[in-house]
């Protein structure tokens, strides 16, 4: 994404899609959650609609979505569907995935 597309009219700006799942509260999750965050925040200024599923309490949901690892982060919109694995640590690895 340009970063001038805050000039673009809003119907222009793509609305990410995008699913996280991650192991209950273990380290690894909390950081991804919390890394993640910070980075759509800084990013996507609020054109992305974020849904957080523990396959602890949802397992169907990480069964219909493929899920191998966590955590993972599954970018479902825009094209093409991208998933990372791991803590979101790495913010150019992760705007990499998400097309940024």
């Amino acid at each position: 994404m340009d970063e001038d597309y805050k000039d673009w009219g809003i119907e222009d700006v793509p609305v990410y899609q995008l699913k996280l799942f991650v192991a209950g509260t273990s380290s690894l999750s909390v950081r991804a959650i919390s890394n993640l965050k910070l980075i759509l925040s800084k990013y996507l200024d609020g054109r992305y609609e974020l849904d957080i599923i523990d396959v602890y309490q949802q397992p169907e949901m990480a069964l219909q979505d493929d899920v191998a690892a966590v955590p993972m982060l599954l970018k479902k919109f825009p094209s093409p569907t991208r998933r990372l694995i791991g803590d979101m640590s790495d913010t150019a690895k992760v705007l990499r995935g998400l097309g940024i």
